[in-house]
């Protein structure tokens, strides 16, 4: 099971969350809409090398990545996305695009946009193109420690 490792850690650290399934969707907005959830609130994983270094960034579903201002605002000279096949190993048992918000199970820097902040809840990709996990947004943020900064434009 995809989410067995996030799932184990969220039980272990007496965390509230529910699971929503849905049928399949392979895009940030295609997923809130088959979950019936507002693309604010539907965060995406964005994977971005900084330095050359794999990092997550973490942005609502209606918003975009915009490098050069994550550049500047994380230090790193140099940012850009990710090709899916320089992280697909990176997480076992997620499939490639599905991956959770909790880059610290699996060694990588989280960076969340601020706006995130704004909701109460998070509801993200729970390793699977059908099931997402939702949870308390301040949950998420002690948890995963993540550097919470001003990095996404609308679309």
């Amino acid at each position: 099971m995809p989410a067995k490792l996030l799932r184990d850690f969220l039980d272990r650290n007496e965390i509230r969350y529910v699971t929503i399934t849905h049928s399949p969707a392979y895009t940030a907005q295609g997923i809130a809409a088959s979950a019936h959830i507002p693309g604010r609130e539907l965060a995406k994983t964005v994977m971005v090398k900084l330095d050359g270094n794999l990092a997550m960034a973490v942005l609502p579903a209606s918003r975009k990545v915009d490098l050069d201002h994550l550049r500047q605002v994380s230090g790193a000279q140099r940012a850009e996305l990710c090709e899916e096949s320089e992280f697909k190993d990176a997480f076992p048992g997620c499939e490639v695009g599905a991956m959770p918000p909790f880059g610290n199970l699996y060694g990588m820097e989280v960076y969340a946009e601020e706006s995130l902040e704004q909701d109460e809840e998070i509801a993200f990709n729970a390793g699977t193109h059908t099931e997402l996990f939702r949870m308390n947004y301040a949950d998420f943020k002690r948890l995963v420690q993540p550097k919470v900064l001003e990095f996404s434009t609308s679309f």
